[in-house]
């Protein structure tokens, strides 16, 4: 039995959080997993899973083998990579994701001179709005928007962003402008999925929350529509700064009820923490953290 390939499959097993998907991320057949386990399981004499029909749930021998095995499989990882020259200079592949819109904006741009200053690393950036899991998916770094969830992940922070409301000036003309958050009911609203409700708001005045209630003309799943449906004049929208900035700095779009704003949404780059990071990890987050960082401080608030 190979136990090193075995440890990989208990590992992508528990990682995955079941056997199907540890199937198809290791692509080996279903059987072959199960298998594998089954076999470990024989040469250690000791249940390592528990299967049932919805879940799948370490022993506690289980819990104590897939630790040990993980630092191996982590050791090993870091030897091919020292052998390699992994460490010594940036080579490789990369794999980075982020936000679609502040993605283009700003990580693109951060890779494009990451390239031609490291001609040995290839680097393959997936935008999306949904969050990926790293190991799951073999990404590298994620630029992530928002609280982040108790995790094993190291996240080094890059800022903040403000959540903001703004129309166009024609529509302020025609409708006037709300000078606090009650005054969204007689106003007309384009909304968007991916981060308000479509029947109120939320805001805060100190440490009190405030629900706004709203009429939503328009509901649109992606921000740039519902930029363009403000800058319009079809109603107020509520995005993250970034993604309104263009139109912002054009004055086809003016921000209100600034002095309401939710808190700013942070702003990290996260990544698996390791004893050892690749150079070419290493490099990218030593260019990347202080780029975000002006660029985020340079947004409109």
């Amino acid at each position: 039995m190979d136990r090193l390939l075995a440890m990989k499959v208990l590992s992508a097993v528990v990682e995955a959080g079941s056997m199907s998907a540890a199937s198809r991320r290791l692509g080996m057949p279903l059987a072959t997993v199960s298998r594998r386990i089954a076999e470990l399981e024989t040469h250690l004499g000791v249940r390592l899973v528990n299967r049932t029909s919805r879940r799948l749930d370490l022993t506690e021998a289980g819990r104590d083998y897939h630790a040990a095995a993980r630092r191996i499989l982590d050791d090993v990882a870091e030897a091919e990579r020292i052998a390699t020259g992994e460490y010594v200079r940036p080579r490789g592949d990369l794999m980075i994701t982020a936000p679609i819109v502040f993605g283009r904006l700003h990580v693109l741009p951060i890779i494009t001179d990451f390239l031609k200053a490291y001609p040995e690393v290839d680097v393959r950036l997936v935008l999306n709005d949904r969050n990926l899991n790293l190991a799951e998916d073999n990404v590298d770094v994620a630029v992530r928007i928002g609280e982040l969830p108790d995790s094993g992940l190291t996240a080094a922070g890059v800022g903040a962003i403000s959540r903001i409301v703004c129309g166009s000036p024609a529509y302020f003309l025609a409708r006037g402008r709300p000078s606090k958050p009650g005054d969204l009911a007689g106003h007309d609203c384009v909304t968007f999925d991916g981060l308000t409700q479509a029947d109120r708001w939320f805001f805060r005045q100190g440490r009190s929350e405030i629900v706004a209630p709203i009429r939503s003309r328009l509901s649109a799943n992606t921000a740039e529509a519902a930029i363009d449906a403000a800058v319009a004049g079809i109603g107020l929208t509520r995005v993250l700064a970034y993604q309104a900035a263009a139109a912002l700095a054009e004055k086809k779009l003016e921000i209100v009820l600034a002095d309401f704003q939710s808190p700013p949404a942070p702003v990290n780059l996260v990544y698996t923490g390791g004893r050892l990071l690749p150079r070419k990890l290493r490099t990218f987050l030593d260019l990347a953290a202080p780029r975000l960082r002006a660029a985020i401080t340079a947004l409109p608030t």
